[in-house]
């Protein structure tokens, strides 16, 4: 038998992941908590229950995705080369940008106060982070200003690619081989 704290855990789950699925078809706009609480399957008042405010469920919606890119850098481990490791967070980072546009920009928002899973996310992440540069470059003090221009230059290409103004016609290059040579440049 299944708990009230579990159902209301699973069903706080199924509204992220419905309001996820609105943001990735249709951005922000598309995202309010009637759409969600449709898309979820549940009452009209549940979404209510559980989010003040399409803010706090866009907030869960931007945890979410940063606590999954945060798991996909605990699998990185140290028998790998730090390049190697910094390449693969940077590709799977990218892979958010390119298929979650949406999601991606969200993510890039700045959480508040307001919010502390989201600050805790992007903390918990930003530190996976710095560590892998922190390897890479071999110098811990560096680690934030480099770190600073990746996380800068990944946020440009990814842009540029999804505007459609980075392109292998126009530039002889992708944005994975801009990412490889920034990786080069900085280890």
């Amino acid at each position: 038998m299944v708990s009230r704290v579990e159902s209301a855990a699973a069903t706080r789950r199924a509204l992220v992941d419905a309001a996820a699925e609105l943001l990735d078809e249709g951005g922000v706009d598309a995202v309010t908590l009637r759409a969600v609480g449709a898309r979820a399957g549940v009452s009209r008042g549940a979404p209510y229950g559980h989010f003040p405010d399409k803010e706090h469920l866009l907030a869960a919606v931007a945890t979410k995705s940063w606590e999954a890119v945060s798991e996909q850098l605990d699998t990185l481990t140290a028998d790998r080369p730090p390049s190697e490791r910094l390449q693969l967070a940077l590709a799977g980072l990218m892979d958010v940008g390119r298929r979650r546009p949406h999601a991606y920009a969200l993510m890039f928002s700045a959480p508040t106060a307001e919010h502390p899973e989201a600050l805790a996310a992007v903390s918990r992440t930003h530190d996976q982070f710095l560590a892998i540069v922190a390897d890479v470059i071999g110098d811990p003090q560096r680690a934030r200003p480099i770190g600073a221009l990746v996380m800068a230059s990944v946020q440009g290409i990814i842009a540029m690619e999804n505007s459609g103004h980075l392109t292998a016609e126009k530039w002889q290059v992708t944005g994975d081989e801009l990412v490889r040579m920034l990786i080069g440049r900085i280890a």
